[in-house]
């Protein structure tokens, strides 16, 4: 399976690259537990300053991990101290490029019919466009493999100069971006959603037939500017994004009742919907600058546990998190009969509630039901420690980079580093 490879692969290089990664860490402040090599660093290390360490522990078994049981020991760490979160903000450490990004965007979706254009730029307006979390990994990436941020950004786009590659690679995040959005314009008709982002969809704005058209026609401009690359290797990991979406949607919507009930299932579909854009996307990155092989794969090995990660995270989210919070209804998956991990492994505890689960559809009532059921169990525990362990894949990939004197370059990759603790300690 997809998720087999590279477990292994990303440890030991941790392991061979250590005092670089030790180094790395250590100077981001943040414990990273590989499988097999849990507890090199504790709660006392000095390097640990400032941090509060929360230790938890859990067996799983599940070929999704190779069919044996182990035990994973997560660490996870809170800084106290706002003035190093502010210095290795990932999202400020791009900013510039992404207000550029978010120009170039609206200046891409324009259309010859008022409507269409009015449409497919529905989500990229100010204020609506999100936090632009995928482009700020690719930003971020791309100077993470020896690919510097223009010293000197001004405000206006007419005043940047930027390498042809940075260019080049900043269209990765502006295509991730818009396949992204047309993702979420065709998943809100197919679910029926009236909000997106705090807003009303815009399948409850404008209608199905438009808002499958926007998706569509968003999907068509990431094309154009894919093919403008002229890297046939990214076009084809970029194309592969596309089929992965619309494949875990189908696994999703024709789904047995066994495969609903599988975690390997769901972390397939998981990757197809969630993770494949963002692990592709990385590795395009990677590409465009000529890294080797090794290096390619553990962008995408950074990419495919984060995306993973963020998505477990939602889940959880989807049952604890409010209206306001999340800017969608909570409790949106399991309303539409959508099994997700917090219920797969309450399930596990309590067998009884897959005959809960299994009448969702035909009796609404059952949702509080099986609510109970996941209240008694340990499923939400469970989530977020799976999702802890992704976390701390994706940041081994990172520390597995090779090594590098570039200030530029680490202070990069920590704040991807970074971006793995947001992800899973994220309330939104």
């Amino acid at each position: 399976m997809l998720f087999r490879r590279g477990i292994s692969r990303i440890s030991s290089k941790f392991l061979r690259n250590r005092s670089f990664s030790q180094s790395l860490l250590a100077s981001h402040r943040l414990s990273i537990i590989v499988p097999g090599q849990e507890g090199h660093h504790s709660c006392s290390d000095s390097t640990l300053k400032g941090y509060v360490c929360r230790g938890t522990t859990y067996s799983f078994k599940s070929p999704f991990f190779g069919g044996a049981g182990f035990t994973h020991h997560h660490h996870l760490y809170h800084h106290s101290s706002s003035a190093v979160e502010e210095e290795l903000d990932p999202f400020s450490l791009v900013a510039d490029e992404l207000s550029l990004l978010s120009n170039k965007l609206r200046a891409m979706v324009v259309a010859e019919v008022p409507k269409l254009a009015s449409a497919a730029e529905y989500f990229f307006k100010r204020g609506v466009e999100g936090k632009q979390f995928r482009p700020t990994i690719l930003l971020l990436m791309a100077t993470a493999l020896n690919v510097r941020v223009p010293e000197a950004l001004a405000a206006e786009s007419s005043d940047i100069i930027s390498s042809e590659l940075r260019v080049r690679q900043r269209g990765i995040a502006e295509i991730t971006e818009m396949i992204h959005v047309a993702s979420l314009l065709h998943d809100d008709v197919l679910d029926d959603a009236d909000t997106r982002r705090g807003v009303g969809s815009l399948n409850f704005v404008m209608g199905n037939k438009i808002s499958v058209l926007a998706g569509d026609f968003l999907l068509s401009r990431a094309c154009v500017a894919l093919a403008a690359l002229k890297n046939t290797e990214v076009v084809s990991l970029l194309a592969t994004v596309v089929e992965h979406l619309v494949t875990g949607e189908t696994m999703q919507m024709t789904s047995t009742t066994d495969q609903r009930h599988s975690m390997d299932y769901y972390m397939q579909k998981t990757y197809y919907k969630t993770a494949s854009l963002i692990s592709n996307s990385c590795k395009a990155v990677a590409l465009l600058a000529g890294q080797s092989a090794e290096v390619a794969m553990l962008a995408f090995e950074y990419g495919k546990n984060l995306g993973l990660a963020f998505q477990l995270i939602d889940d959880v989210l989807d049952f604890t998190g409010t209206s306001a919070s999340l800017g969608k209804g909570s409790l949106s998956d399991i309303r539409h009969g959508i099994i997700t991990a917090p219920i797969l492994f309450a399930m596990e505890e309590f067998p009884q509630l897959r005959k809960v689960v299994g009448q969702l559809e035909k009796d609404p009532t059952n949702v509080d039901v099986a609510l109970e059921y996941l209240g008694k169990s340990n499923g939400i525990q469970r989530t977020r420690e799976l999702a802890m362990e992704h976390a701390n894949l994706a940041a081994a990939a990172i520390g597995s980079l090779p090594e590098t004197d570039d200030e530029d370059v680490k202070r990069s990759r920590r704040a991807l580093i970074d971006l793995t603790q947001r992800v899973i300690t994220r309330n939104k």
